[in-house]
C-alpha cells in the first residue's frame, strides 16, 4: 500500500501523524481512516451542467448550508475573561444539524475592536505572523516580523479543516478580514471606540520591516485592500500562497478572500481571486474561490460581484430574503445573512432560496462573547438551523442538476423544474389555498411534504394533462410538493 504523506498535518504534530500512518499502513488501512472514509473524493467545482450549484467526482449537484461563527478559527474575546472556543463542540452543534458549510473567519488584527470602548481589550490569537521584535506593538507586546510566518497559525488552520472534513463539512476559508483595517460606519476615527488597525502587523508601529499600510495618514489601513501599495501586496502574496500549500490537498476546501472589504477593494478582490486560482493551476487540486459583499464607509455593488473572476459570491440586498431573484446560472449564490441582516434569523430565508436556484448560510451568534459566552446556544436560531438541515437533505433527494428555478410553473412562484420530469413546488403561506402547478401531459408521483421535518404527509398519483394542475395540500401548514413523473 501507498501512505500518501501529502495529508500529513504540518508542524509539531508531524511525528505523531507519520507514526499514525506507518501504523495504518501495517495494518493494511488508507489515510481515509484518519481522515473520514465517507467524505466525497476530490473538491468542489462549479457543476458542469447546471452552474447554479457544485460537484465534486460524482457528478452530483450539491447545495452548501450551515451556521458559521466569529470565534471558529482564530479565538476572540475579552483577554482573562472569554473562554476558550470549544470548537469540537461546535463541529458536534453542526452535525446534529447536519450542515455541510462553514465559514473559516479570519481576523488580521491582534486587538481591538469597534463594537466596545477603546479600552477593552479584546484579543485576536494566533496571529499568522512571528512577534519577535526588537520593540513593542502598540498593544505592548513585541513587534511583528513580516518575513517570519507563525507555523502554529498554519497548523491550526489545517487542523481544523481537517476536522471538519471528518464530520462531512466544508469550509470557506476566508483569507483576509474588512474589519481588520478600519473602523466601519464612522466618519473618521471614532476614539471612544477600539480601532482594529492599531493592532494591524500592517501597522508601521507594529512591525520590524518599515512595512506602513497607511498611506494617506488618517490611522486607518484601507489602502492594504488596494492594489496602491506593493509592499504591502508583496506580503499579502506570500500569505495566500502559504495559505494554499497548507490546504492544498484538502478536497473540503473552498476560498473566500475577504469579508466585507470596502468597495475600492474591487481590484484588489479580483488580484486576490485570479493569484488563488494561478498558484492552484500548478497543484494536484483546484479549489473554488468565492467574493463577498464590499462594505464600509463606502458600499460595494453586486454588480461587483458577478462581474467578478469569482467562482461563487455571497450578495447583499433585503431581496435575497423576502423575495430572492432566480438563479440564472451565471454564478453560484450563497445568500448570508451576514450582509444582509445579521443577527437575526429565518427558516423561510432558507426555502426561499432553494427554490430560486441559491444557497443560504447563517451567520450564528453561536456562543459569541459578545452575548456573554453561554454554556448553551439561543434557540430562537434553531428553525433556521434545522431548515438548513432539511434543504440540504431534500436536495439529495431529488436530481437536482436538472432542476431549474422556473417562478412561471407554479402559482406560488417558488419552483424547481425538470420539465415534463421532476418539480418541486413550496408553498411558504400558512393559510392559503393549494397549489397549481403547469406540467406536461404524464402520470406523476405527488408527495406533500412538511418542511419542518421532512416527513411526507401525503403521497397519490396523478394522471395530469398539459397546463395547470391544482393541488390540494393536506394541511394549511407550510408545504413541499414534490412531483416526480413515473
Amino acid at each position: 500500500m501507498v501512505v500518501n504523506s501529502d495529508f500529513l498535518l504540518v508542524g509539531k504534530s508531524n511525528m505523531l501523524i507519520r507514526l499514525c500512518l506507518f501504523g495504518l499502513a501495517v495494518l493494511g488501512l488508507s489515510c481515509d481512516s484518519l481522515l473520514g472514509a465517507g467524505f466525497p473524493r476530490g473538491p468542489l467545482r462549479v457543476h458542469g451542467k447546471n452552474a447554479r450549484y457544485f460537484s465534486h467526482a460524482s457528478g452530483k449537484a450539491i447545495i452548501l448550508s450551515g451556521s458559521h461563527t466569529w470565534a471558529n478559527f482564530q479565538e476572540r474575546g475579552v483577554e482573562g475573561h472569554t473562554p476558550e472556543f470549544d470548537y469540537e463542540a461546535y463541529l458536534d452543534f453542526m452535525e446534529a444539524h447536519e450542515h455541510n458549510f462553514m465559514r473559516l473567519w479570519r481576523w488580521e488584527h491582534a486587538q481591538w475592536m469597534q463594537f466596545v470602548p477603546q479600552d477593552t481589550l479584546i484579543r485576536y490569537k494566533p496571529m499568522a505572523y512571528m512577534r519577535t521584535g526588537p520593540g513593542e506593538a502598540l498593544d505592548g507586546k513585541p513587534r511583528f516580523d513580516l518575513t517570519q510566518f507563525n507555523q502554529a497559525y498554519f497548523d491550526r488552520l489545517r487542523e481544523r479543516v481537517v476536522s471538519a472534513r471528518q464530520r462531512g463539512i466544508y469550509v470557506g476559508v476566508m483569507l483576509f478580514q474588512g474589519f481588520s483595517i478600519e473602523q466601519k460606519g464612522t466618519q473618521g476615527v471614532d476614539p471612544k471606540k477600539g480601532n482594529p488597525w492599531d493592532g494591524h502587523p500592517f501597522n508601521r508601529r507594529n512591525n520590524v520591516n518599515g512595512i506602513d499600510g497607511d498611506l494617506n495618514g488618517n490611522g486607518e489601513g484601507e489602502e492594504t485592500h488596494m492594489l496602491w501599495n506593493p509592499p504591502v501586496l508583496k506580503f499579502q502574496d506570500a500569505y495566500v500562497r502559504k495559505v494554499v500549500d497548507t490546504l492544498n490537498n484538502l478536497d473540503n476546501v473552498l476560498y473566500e478572500v475577504s469579508n466585507e472589504s470596502h468597495g475600492d477593494s474591487t481590484q484588489w478582490q479580483y488580484h486576490m481571486i485570479e493569484l488563488v486560482q494561478a498558484y492552484e493551476k500548478g497543484k494536484p487540486w483546484q479549489h473554488p474561490v468565492g467574493m463577498s459583499f464590499q462594505w464600509g464607509r463606502n458600499k460595494g455593488t453586486n454588480r461587483n460581484l458577478f462581474e467578478s473572476p469569482a467562482d461563487w459570491v455571497c450578495p447583499n440586498g433585503d431581496e435575497f430574503l423576502n423575495n430572492p431573484p432566480a438563479n440564472n446560472g451565471g454564478k453560484i449564490v450563497i445568500v448570508d445573512n451576514d450582509h444582509i441582516k445579521p443577527l437575526e434569523s429565518d427558516p423561510i430565508w432558507v426555502w426561499r432560496n432553494f427554490f430560486r436556484g441559491n444557497h443560504f448560510i447563517l451567520m450564528d451568534c453561536y456562543k459569541d462573547f459578545r452575548i456573554e459566552s453561554p454554556e448553551h446556544v439561543d434557540r430562537k436560531h434553531d428553525p433556521a438551523r434545522r431548515a438548513m438541515g432539511h434543504a440540504i437533505k431534500l436536495a439529495a433527494q431529488v436530481n437536482l442538476m436538472a432542476m431549474q428555478p422556473r417562478n412561471e410553473l407554479a402559482s406560488t412562484q417558488y419552483c424547481l423544474a425538470n420539465v415534463g420530469q421532476e418539480y418541486l413546488v413550496y408553498q411558504p403561506e400558512e393559510d392559503a389555498d393549494g397549489v397549481s402547478v403547469n406540467l406536461k401531459a404524464g402520470q406523476y408521483a405527488v408527495r406533500w411534504i412538511d418542511p419542518l421535518d421532512l416527513t411526507v404527509v401525503k403521497q397519490e398519483a396523478v394522471d395530469a394533462k398539459d397546463g395547470f394542475q391544482e393541488f390540494t395540500r393536506p394541511s394549511k401548514r407550510s408545504a413541499i410538493l414534490h412531483l416526480n413523473r413515473r
